[in-house]
């Protein structure tokens, strides 16, 4: 009878640890691969960011730098967007007046993290306008999508490019973060970040 006791024991063990390491195993596999010295984890209650991020900032600039260069004066309509704002414009279009501008709700916006920005033209007299066909510039090509080829090449997705929903005015850098990530608390090392550019 203690011999039965004693595997049976032994084998209650063995179902124990079984369960244990199948887990941790799952645990491991659907956990996100983070590298650790690209960002940084602040936990769950990471503050919000309240500037564009620096990275983010300096490129923009240099967007706009580059866009006069080739005759094309931008205008920066938003950058960091609060999550109130964000819940305003989900609303638009569905709840409240207007056109839906947008499909993602507070914290589900890289605006929300300092990660994207939205941006217009002025045409020649000043106006701040969203006509994707202006050529101000005159040289045969839309103005609008000479900015985003800019973007791109500084390293920017295009809300243009989205398949389903293009959020023309749009230009982010994700640095390899999801949203997800973004909510549970990671954040940019900048200066991981700018060793790799």
């Amino acid at each position: 009878m203690k011999s039965f006791n004693n595997h049976l024991f032994i084998t209650w063990i063995i179902i124990i640890i079984f369960f244990l390491v199948v887990i941790i195993s799952l645990t491991l596999l659907f956990k996100p691969h983070v590298e650790e010295s690209k960002y940084i984890y602040l936990g769950k209650n990471a503050p919000i960011p309240t500037t564009l991020d620096p990275i983010v900032n300096e490129k923009k600039d240099t967007l706009i730098k580059l866009a006069e260069k080739q005759k094309i004066d931008v205008v920066i309509t938003e950058g960091l967007r609060s999550f109130a704002k964000q819940d305003e414009l989900y609303q638009q279009g569905r709840t409240t007046k207007g056109n839906i501008v947008t499909n993602t709700r507070a914290g589900e916006s890289y605006h929300n993290y300092g990660l994207a920005f939205d941006y217009a033209l002025l045409n020649a007299s000043g106006k701040i306008i969203w006509d994707t066909t202006y050529d101000g510039n005159g040289n045969g090509r839309s103005d609008w999508f000479e900015v985003a080829d800019i973007g791109k090449q500084l390293g920017f997705d295009w809300g243009g490019d989205w398949i389903g929903f293009k959020d023309y005015p749009h230009l982010e850098m994700k640095f390899g973060l999801s949203i997800d990530m973004l909510k549970n608390g990671y954040r940019l090392n900048d200066e991981e970040i700018r060793k790799e550019l």
